[in-house]
C-alpha cells in the first residue's frame, strides 16, 4: 500500500529544497523509491522462494545421482522425474529404472540417443579434428550438450519447473550442463545439489545412502569406486587412487582397451570410407554413425589403441588428472586427417588447424550452443564438401598407422610431385618464386650490413 502524503504545512514553515514531506517525515520522492524498492524486493523474494513442484534430474543410477534424487525429495518436497540417456556407456540401464522406481519415482525416462549423439555431436566435432590441449578427444565434453538439451525438452513435456544435475562444484560439467540448459530455456530453474548441501565428501554420501537404504556399488578393493564416465566415444576415470599424477594408474582402471604390450602380435588392417568429412563405412560395409563408432571401438580396444593419462586444465581454474580411453575416436581422427591430406586445399587445411584449438576449447568449456561455435561449425562443414574417399590403416599395439589413402576428389598429383620428368611443372619457375619470397629477407639483411 502506498504511503499517504501529508500535503499541509504550518503557516510559518518554509519549503525544504522544494521537496514535500510525507507523513513519516521523509522526502516525497524517497517514499516512492522505498515503495518501488519494497515491491522489487518482494518480487525477487517471491521468485526465489517459489515452490518447485517438478524437477527433471539427469540420472545415471550411480551413487551421486541416487543420493541427489532422495535429497531433492526431502529438501524441495517435490516430484522428481528421472532422465537417463543411453549414449553407449556399455552398461545395462534397467538397474537405473529399478533403483529410481524403488526411490518413489513415478515418471522415468530412459532413451537411446546413441545415433543422435554420434551423428549430430561426435561427427561434427571430428570434422574439425578437435582435440583439447593437444591430446584430449573431448569425450565427456561433447556428451553434456545433448543430455542437457533433452532434459530441457522433457521438462517442457512434463511441465517441470526445474532441472537438476549431479556435477560437483569443482568440475567442468556443472558449467557445461548449465550453459546448455540456459541456451535451450533461458528461464529454467537449475538445482545443483553439490553447491547447496553439506554432503561434500564420498564418505558423507555413502553415510547418507546407507541411512536411506540406497545401494552403494563396490569396486574390487571393497571400497566406494572412483568416478567413471562413459559413452560411445570414450571412458573417463578420475578421483581417489588416480588423484596423484606421480603414481601410475592400475591396469584394472582401463575398461575398453587391452594394454598395448598385450595386444596381438599380428596387425589388423582396415579401411574407412568417408563422405563430406564423415565416416560412412568400414571395409566398404556401410553402417550408421553409431555402428561405425561401435565397430572402431572394438577394433581399437583389441589392439590397445586410445589410452590417455592426462593432467588437464579445467575451465574452473584447477588442474585435474584423468584416465581416458577413446579407441574408436583415436582411429577416426587419424583416418580423417589422412583423407583431408589429399582432398583439402593447403590454406584451407592450415586455417582449420589454426581455428581448431578455439573450437575445441568452446566444446570443453560448455559453449556448444554458442553462436561462435555454430559460426565455426559452418566454416568447418563448408571445408568438408570434397572430403571423401578411403583410408587404409594398420592397427598394431596401441597405434593406428595410415598406410594408404585414395579419393576421386584428390588434389594430389603424381605427375607434379614425381622426381621423374613431369609434363606440367617447369623447375625454372621456382627461381622467380624464391626471389620474390626472399625480397624482404634480403632487404632486412642489407639494412644490417649498412648499420655496421
Amino acid at each position: 500500500m502506498k504511503n499517504k502524503i501529508n500535503k499541509s504545512m504550518p503557516a510559518n514553515s518554509k519549503p525544504t529544497n522544494s521537496k514535500s514531506i510525507n507523513s513519516k517525515g521523509l522526502p516525497k520522492n524517497s517514499s516512492k523509491k522505498k515503495v518501488l524498492k519494497d515491491k522489487e524486493s518482494t518480487k525477487n523474494t517471491s521468485s526465489v522462494n517459489k515452490k518447485i513442484k517438478k524437477v527433471v534430474l539427469a540420472y545415471s543410477g550411480g551413487l551421486d545421482t541416487s543420493v541427489i534424487l532422495k535429497w531433492l525429495q526431502e529438501k524441495y518436497d517435490c516430484e522428481v522425474i528421472t532422465f537417463t540417456a543411453d549414449l553407449g556407456q556399455g552398461e545395462e540401464l534397467e538397474p537405473a529404472r529399478i533403483k529410481a522406481k524403488s526411490l518413489g519415482v513415478k515418471k522415468i525416462f530412459i532413451e537411446d540417443l546413441r545415433e543422435e549423439f554420434v551423428r549430430d555431436y561426435v561427427f561434427p566435432m571430428f570434422r574439425a579434428n578437435a582435440v583439447y590441449e593437444g591430446v584430449y578427444l573431448l569425450g565427456t565434453s561433447i556428451a553434456r550438450p545433448l543430455i542437457a538439451k533433452r532434459q530441457i525438452e522433457i521438462a517442457k513435456l512434463v511441465g517441470a519447473d526445474a532441472v537438476a544435475h549431479g556435477a560437483t562444484g569443482k568440475g567442468n560439467d556443472q558449467v557445461r550442463f548449465e550453459l546448455s540448459y540456459y541456451a535451450n530455456n533461458p528461464e529454467i530453474k537449475i538445482i545443483a545439489p553439490w553447491r547447496e548441501w553439506d554432503l561434500n565428501s564420498r564418505s558423507k554420501l555413502i553415510e547418507y545412502a546407507e541411512k536411506n537404504q540406497i545401494p552403494v556399488a563396490k569396486d574390487k578393493k571393497g571400497e566406494a569406486p572412483y568416478s567413471v564416465d562413459a559413452n560411445l566415444l570414450h571412458t573417463s576415470s578420475e578421483g581417489k587412487i588416480l588423484e596423484n599424477p606421480a603414481i601410475e594408474a592400475p591396469d584394472y582402471v582401463y575398461q575398453r582397451t587391452v594394454a598395448p604390450e598385450k595386444a596381438p602380435n599380428k596387425p589388423t588392417i582396415i579401411s574407412i570410407q568417408f563422405k563430406k568429412g564423415d565416416a560412412i563405412a568400414i571395409n566398404n560395409k556401410k553402417m550408421t554413425p553409431a555402428q561405425i563408432l561401435t565397430k572402431l571401438n572394438e577394433l581399437g580396444g583389441e589392439n590397445g589403441i586410445g589410452r590417455l593419462d592426462l593432467v588437464e586444465n579445467r575451465f574452473v581454474g584447477m588442474k585435474s588428472r584423468g584416465i581416458y580411453e577413446t579407441p574408436g575416436g583415436s582411429i577416426l581422427l587419424v583416418a580423417h586427417r589422412a583423407i583431408e591430406s589429399i582432398t583439402l586445399d593447403r590454406e584451407a587445411a592450415h586455417l582449420k588447424d589454426e581455428l581448431m584449438p578455439r573450437y575445441a576449447s568452446l566444446i570443453y568449456n560448455g559453449f556448444w550452443f554458442s553462436p561462435e561455435r555454430e559460426m565455426l561449425q559452418a566454416l568447418i562443414d563448408k571445408s568438408q564438401e570434397s572430403v571423401e574417399g578411403s583410408v587404409t590403416l594398420k592397427l598394431y599395439k596401441g597405434q593406428a598407422i595410415v598406410i594408404a589413402r585414395e579419393s576421386a576428389m584428390s588434389l594430389y598429383s603424381e605427375s607434379l610431385v614425381t622426381f621423374e620428368e613431369g609434363q606440367s611443372y617447369d623447375h625454372k619457375d621456382a627461381q622467380g618464386f624464391i626471389k620474390l619470397n626472399a625480397l624482404r629477407l634480403r632487404m632486412g639483411a642489407n639494412r644490417k650490413v649498412n648499420q655496421l
